[in-house]
């Protein structure tokens, strides 16, 4: 089995590297990328680094997956440098990673803070036994228009500045509203809140624990069809296994699918538990309304639940946990230990 670091905490007053791993949203976005920046310094009191990639455009970065490589591990390899920041996901990250040295990762653990493509990332490093967070974007969660949700800065100054994340609570209130970012007046403006109904706990009652391994489901599908990184079946075992659906709004059948390839690899019935993110229902391009956004979520849920009361009905499930592409969102972090008490409703990640 893998023998898991979470690498040094971060001091106040450190210098981060920023870097963009996936997709060139920073150059599109300039005013939303430096509030993310300017969130960093005056909320965190960190100094970030702009590496080379961070603020390269779009066709270059898909051009130079090599160069994206090189800023990853030349952060990690900075003593200077204790933590790495991206600026978003993207699609095709997973190009990076046959360009990654393993062993000058390995070498340098460092905490690395990415949503979405960055499971790619995430799992990576997994695989080298170093914990990440899933959490912490520049330009989604440090970017928040309007202000950074307190629920995000309490979780994120200890995926920051602590050894742990410790227990959570559920958040009262949530969105999935997109405001163009394309108008930097909307930086000024706060999204549409709704009330949060909690956590949905489906499955056994019985507690769990174990370490994190996944990200969002699209990637891990990706992964799957790719077939060069994964983990050894069996390392596997005992695991909590982490998804959240994103912006691309997955039909409920999509995500039955993908769960079904895993139940049938043999994969589903390895893990212990699991917890699943608040899905996103709306985008920029498709807002269906309040009704059928709840009755979205919810068919996902039934989704979910179904294949793993069919191929795992030992593990508890967990739906509605405040990580992924909603907001307020939780750098939980990937190979970190979680805790699971269904009877009590309560989630934790400890060392």
């Amino acid at each position: 089995m893998t023998d898991f670091v979470v690498p040094p905490a971060l001091d106040r007053g450190d210098r981060v590297a920023i870097v963009s791993p996936g997709s060139g949203a920073a150059a599109e976005y300039p005013h939303v990328y430096e509030l993310g920046l300017e969130r960093l310094r005056n909320v965190f009191d960190l100094a970030p680094v702009e590496y080379p990639t961070a603020t390269a455009d779009g066709e270059y970065l898909y051009d130079h997956p090599e160069a994206r490589a090189r800023d990853v591990m030349d952060a990690f390899e900075d003593p200077e440098i204790a933590g790495v920041v991206t600026t978003i996901g993207g699609f095709d990250q997973i190009r990076i990673l046959e360009h990654l040295d393993p062993e000058v990762l390995r070498a340098n653990p460092t905490r690395f803070y990415g949503i979405s493509d960055n499971t790619n990332l995430a799992l990576f490093l997994w695989n080298l036994g170093i914990v990440s967070f899933y959490g912490g974007t520049v330009l989604t969660d440090l970017a928040m228009q309007g202000s950074m949700h307190d629920h995000t800065v309490e979780y994120l100054e200890r995926a920051f500045f602590a050894d742990e994340i410790g227990e959570l609570r559920p958040a009262d209130r949530f969105t999935d509203e997109d405001l163009d970012w394309a108008d930097p007046a909307n930086l000024d403006e706060r999204r549409e809140m709704e009330p949060a109904p909690g956590w949905r706990f489906r499955g056994p009652e019985r507690p769990v624990a174990g370490r994190t391994w996944g990200g969002c489901l699209s990637i891990v599908d990706q992964q799957l069809r790719t077939d060069r990184y994964l983990p050894a079946p069996e390392d596997l075992d005992g695991r909590i296994l982490l998804l959240e659906t994103s912006e691309e709004l997955p039909s409920a059948m999509r995500v039955r699918q993908v769960l079904l390839g895993m139940g049938e690899r043999g994969l589903l019935d390895r893990f212990d538990g699991v917890l699943v993110g608040r899905a996103k229902a709306r985008n920029p391009f498709e807002d269906p309304g309040p009704e059928a956004r709840t009755a979205y979520r919810e068919d996902q849920r039934d989704a979910i639940a179904d294949v793993l009361a069919e191929y795992n009905p030992e593990a508890p499930v967990v739906f509605d946990v405040e990580f992924g592409h909603t907001a307020p969102a939780v750098p939980v972090p990937v190979g970190g230990r979680a805790e699971i008490d269904p009877a009590a409703g309560r989630i934790a990640f400890e060392r």
